[in-house]
């Protein structure tokens, strides 16, 4: 009897008619939980991405550096070079030129370009020195309490100097504008014209300071050290605020306003103004002619201290070399532009200090008075040509106006009058008992103690 065959699915063959595919269709819940899988391992890609590069490149910079440090290391040559001592520093020539305003050029204290030289401190002082290829250097802005909290105010690292720079504010131009970047040959080099595009108000310190330092050196073979220059700290302000600088030195056609402690359109100025004193030649011929007038416009606002700063600061302006004749009936004198007295004839001869009697001071003191009051009418004479022949009395002028030629004197000797001006006392030039005024100081006296 044959035995039964077992049904096996394993020998059913699909092809056969009688052969039925059992599909299966995915359910709803299933297809909604694979969606969210896809969507959740997405974010999570995009989250990580950031990361991820950021630690490959950490790792990769941190191979770099060890790698660059084990060549350097293997290599005694360049590890002698990269850290050999140098005494090599840049420096700046001259100090700024001050006050400094956004959108105007920087220039040095006597209006020219700045210049960066190289220096040798190795031995006293700094000399001057060159290297035989070229370097480039960039002009930087500092913050200006570098160095001020240390003892030594000559000395700092590469990494103090960078930190120090100070970039521009957020949303703001480039901090300074202009020929940042140059090339220094020979050991020295004019920086070109560049200007300040903001304030220092925003920092802390509120001040900045110029920065010069090595961008490269024309040559790869040599590693050199060459300290940075700084220049001395400083303010900037606003462009606005130059319509009302002051002016070093102050010109004579200046308006009064320009010296220091009057303020355009203040007390002062208004005060001035309303005493037809408008310039500042205005303000120093009424204080060469009379000292205790002006005291009183200006009122008793103006102290002793304000005064001396204000009156001297008048004082540094270039007098030029014009003079100026009064003349009468019996007497001829010559002024400074500011009424200081150069020469005085009366009655053809030139008067003797020594021999003037009280009534002859007073007499010279009214006529310049009288040359002040008139001073529109009086005649310019020009200081670098010979005077009239009225005044070749056999005496040599040797003051402020030192073209003025005369003939030789025989005799020259100096004394000090007993008056008093603000900031200096009067010094008269004796030639054979004749005199004038020296190029420093003031006659007639302030406090109209003179002649």
């Amino acid at each position: 009897m044959a035995a039964k065959r077992f049904f096996d699915d394993s020998d059913t063959d699909p092809n056969q008619p009688n052969y039925k595919r059992m599909r299966t269709t995915p359910s709803f819940a299933s297809v909604i939980k694979e969606v969210v899988m896809v969507k959740f391992l997405d974010n999570v890609s995009s989250a990580l991405e950031p990361m991820l590069r950021r630690v490959v490149n950490e790792e990769v910079e941190s191979g770099l550096k060890r790698y660059s440090c084990r060549t350097i290391t293997r290599s005694p040559s360049l590890r002698i070079k990269a850290l050999e001592p140098s005494n090599l520093r840049l420096t700046f020539s001259k100090k700024l030129s001050a006050p400094i305003f956004t959108g105007s050029k920087i220039v040095a204290g006597d209006g020219h370009n700045l210049q960066i030289l190289l220096v040798d401190t190795s031995g006293e002082g700094m000399v001057p020195t060159a290297l035989p290829y070229p370097i480039k250097l960039e002009i930087v802005v500092l913050d200006g309490d570098f160095l001020s909290k240390q003892n030594d105010q000559t000395s700092w690292t590469h990494e103090e100097f960078n930190k120090s720079i100070v970039k521009e504010r957020t949303g703001r131009r480039p901090l300074i504008a202009g020929e940042l970047n140059f090339t220094m040959r020979d050991g020295v080099v004019s920086v070109g014209e560049i200007e300040f595009t903001d304030n220092s108000s925003w920092i802390r310190s509120g001040r900045f300071r110029l920065g010069a330092k090595l961008v490269q050196i024309g040559t790869s073979e040599t590693t050199v050290r060459i300290t940075e220059a700084i220049t001395e700290s400083f303010r900037v302000k606003d462009h606005r605020g130059e319509l009302y600088k002051k002016h070093y030195p102050p010109a004579l056609g200046d308006e009064v306003w320009r010296l220091e402690k009057i303020g355009k359109d203040g007390t002062f100025h208004k005060k001035l103004s309303s005493n037809r004193i408008n310039t500042v030649q205005d303000f120093l011929k009424l204080a060469t002619v009379d000292t205790p007038k002006l005291r009183t416009i200006l009122g008793s606002g103006m102290s002793d201290k304000i005064w001396d700063a204000t009156y001297k600061h008048a004082n540094t302006c270039e007098k030029g070399s014009k003079l100026y004749m009064a003349s009468g009936a019996n007497y001829t004198l010559f002024l400074s532009p500011i009424c200081q007295v150069v020469r005085a004839i009366v009655d053809g001869q030139i008067c003797a200090n020594r021999d003037l009697t009280g009534i002859q001071r007073g007499y010279i003191q009214n006529l310049v008075k009288e040359a002040y009051a008139n001073w529109s009418s009086l005649e310019e004479v020009d200081g670098r040509v010979n005077e009239p022949a009225l005044l070749t009395q056999g005496e040599t002028v040797v003051d402020q106006y030192p073209n003025v030629l005369y003939q030789q004197p025989t005799m020259l000797r100096s004394y000090q009058l007993n008056a008093t001006l603000p900031d200096a006392s009067e010094q008269l030039v004796e030639y054979n008992n004749d005199w004038i005024v020296s190029s420093s100081y003031i006659w007639p006296p302030a406090d109209n103690g003179g002649f």
